[in-house]
């Protein structure tokens, strides 16, 4: 039995499949033993490592870093999201005057690596303040590429959905608004919610302006301690539970536009030029 596209393993190579899942997990298994144990060799699991985490106050910092760390992502996303949605009708006007420009700004912005957009903000503009040249940085870069995602997923939408909404005397307003956003809306999602994982974690670039984020609460923990691995592992953590629970997030929308659309496929976040450092 074959697909359209390619035939389906058989007997042999679903052998050799298994066989190289089962090697591939036997190594990594052996890579993280080994680390934990050249990790307790050198005494970072003795538990006066792990005192500073019995400390309320200890939390109490990590608390305040993940709230702001949420802050910060909450808004960046909210102006990304305007942004980009400004930047991809720009992008799609039919008038060079608005399309060009728009253009130039997506192309600049995704091609600058953020950490350079937030030192620039942050020494250019002071008066912003570490949070505002994060969260400009965060809007710009982010709206440049979630331009390029709103204007994909239009595009995506067969044209024959618009031709037909001409035909029936619909203007362009009103077929964007009721024929091909709708749709689009659908197939974005996915890519929209994992660019806000993105956002999430391009917040510890904050680390670097004196921002207070999860990130740097980490750095002062193990500076005041010297226990920079369970810091670390802690951290750590956080920052995959956050993450993967936007994921799963990601994940489930994605299942259900599946269904809603018939196995369509869903629009991707583009590949761009400045990926962020």
């Amino acid at each position: 039995m074959s697909s359209v596209l390619y035939d389906l393993p058989g007997p042999v190579a679903r052998r050799r499949s298994r066989i190289g899942s089962v090697v591939g997990g036997v190594v990594v298994v052996g890579l993280v033993v080994l680390v934990l144990w050249r990790l307790q060799d050198r005494g970072h699991f003795e538990g006066d490592k792990w005192e500073p985490f019995e400390d309320p106050d200890t939390w109490n910092a990590i608390r305040d870093g993940v709230r702001r760390t949420l802050q910060a992502a909450v808004v960046g996303i909210a102006l990304a999201l305007v942004l980009g949605i400004l930047l991809a009708v720009g992008r799609l006007s039919e008038r060079s005057v608005v399309r060009w420009p728009a253009t130039v700004v997506v192309e600049f912005f995704r091609a600058v690596p953020l950490l350079m957009l937030i030192f620039f903000f942050f020494l250019a503009f002071p008066d912003l303040g570490s949070f505002g040249a994060l969260v400009l940085g965060l809007t710009l870069y982010n709206g440049a590429v979630l331009a390029e995602i709103f204007r994909a997923g239009i595009l995506a939408v067969p044209r024959g959905q618009s031709e037909a909404a001409y035909s029936l005397g619909l203007g362009k307003r009103q077929v964007m608004q009721q024929v091909l956003v709708p749709q689009a809306v659908r197939a974005m999602l996915p890519a929209l919610i994992s660019q806000c994982v993105v956002v999430l974690k391009d917040t510890s670039l904050g680390y670097v302006i004196t921002y207070d984020e999860l990130l740097r609460t980490g750095r002062l923990i193990y500076d005041n301690y010297f226990n920079i691995i369970p810091t670390v592992i802690v951290i750590t953590v956080i920052y995959v539970s956050i993450n993967a629970s936007l994921s799963a997030l990601a994940n489930l929308v994605e299942r259900r536009t599946r269904v809603r659309t018939g196995g369509a496929p869903v629009v991707h976040a583009p590949v761009d030029a400045g990926a962020a450092v």
